[in-house]
């Protein structure tokens, strides 16, 4: 008996050591298709992706400029609108029934802004190919610090939430749509920290997933509870783990309505990291964005956004959109722009 405790524990042991050398040690994927990097007065930013279900090759991009705007790109990477809407800095969306609605924060008013277009709309368009944001919102409202991050949810009885996080302090404020008016619900402070940015909600699990930047460096998840307050609160990594730098970007890939895996920004070592969605969210790998014969690697990288459904034959399996803040492969000044890399790429080294 005791031969065989030993003999199992041994076995964990062993499992345990090969498995993280190997997420140590991380991978390498390339991008398939790049945008045009942003102006030179420009900073590209965060990425959102509208799926078109009437046809999937005719989906949008949409990236933020966080000095003038919001572009849309169809699946080639072209341009095919840009919205000179101001100072956006995240973007996020969410389609239901008939409708698309895209949010962002306005850094210059401190608004979270919402457009709504008919998916009919979107489609008619993007079969044109071109498709401009207006430059006014729809609907916005004052948030009562420096708006920053945002993202967005689908709470229960098909209610649309939106998380707002704060510059240069630890506010999380979370809105309703509702009756055709953006309404405050909550305001939370994130662990008192220092800079909140990115952030992703899972709908079907009900969490929140944030980054903090700057003095700390930390990735949170909070359970939202019926009361629509963030409980549970759990720190997933930080610079003394596998972060480098700053957490910034923050996406989920969905492999079933509960499992699958949470994508995040590592800035400072240009990496993106792998944790389980579900807690307790351990660090799985680490990949980085290499450079292949045609497009440069990521680096300083901040967004990301993912979709894990069939697109076109560059996108089989789906999409990611990163954002590479050094777009090195330009002969002119190297800008921001936005890489467009095949969900197979990343598949082939994760369990489904």
């Amino acid at each position: 008996m005791a031969k065989l405790i030993y003999l199992r524990l041994f076995t964990i042991f062993l499992f345990s050591f090969s498995y993280n050398s190997f997420a140590a040690d991380g991978f390498s994927i390339s991008a398939t298709i790049e945008t045009p990097q942003v102006a030179i007065n420009g900073n590209a930013d965060d990425p959102a992706i509208w799926i078109n279900q009437e046809d999937p090759s005719l989906s949008i991009v949409f990236g933020t400029d966080k000095y003038n705007g919001i572009y849309s790109y169809n699946l080639k990477g072209e341009i095919i609108g840009f919205s000179k809407s101001g100072r956006m800095n995240n973007v996020d969306l969410r389609s239901l029934k008939e409708n698309t609605y895209i949010f962002a924060t306005d850094t210059s008013n401190n608004t979270i802004n919402l457009w709504i277009y008919k998916n009919s709309l979107l489609q008619e368009k993007s079969k044109e190919g071109k498709f401009i944001l207006d430059v006014i919102p729809h609907y916005k409202k004052e948030v009562n610090f420096l708006a920053y991050g945002t993202c967005v949810g689908i709470y229960k009885n098909n209610d649309l939430i939106i998380f707002v996080t704060e510059a240069m302090g630890p506010g999380v404020q979370l809105w309703k749509f509702t009756d055709n008016k953006l309404s405050l619900v909550n305001t939370f402070n994130n662990s008192n920290a220092y800079e909140s940015e990115g952030c992703v909600y899972d709908d079907e699990n009900e969490k929140l997933f944030i980054s903090e930047e700057n003095k700390k460096g930390i990735i949170r998840s909070y359970s939202l509870s019926n009361e629509l307050l963030l409980t549970d609160k759990f720190e997933i990594d930080d610079r003394e783990g596998g972060v480098v730098g700053d957490p910034e970007g923050l996406a989920l890939l969905k492999t079933n309505k509960t499992d699958g895996y949470l994508i995040a920004s590592s800035q400072g070592n240009n990496t993106f990291n792998i944790y389980n969605r579900k807690f307790p969210h351990q660090f799985i790998n680490s990949f980085r964005v290499v450079k292949n014969s045609n497009i440069d690697g990521v680096s300083d990288t901040d967004g990301i956004e993912i979709v894990n459904t069939y697109l076109n034959k560059d996108f089989p399996k789906g999409l990611i959109v990163v954002q590479d803040g050094k777009n090195t492969g330009e002969n002119t000044i190297s800008k921001e722009n936005f890489k467009f890399i095949s969900l197979d790429n990343l598949n082939q080294y994760l369990v489904f």
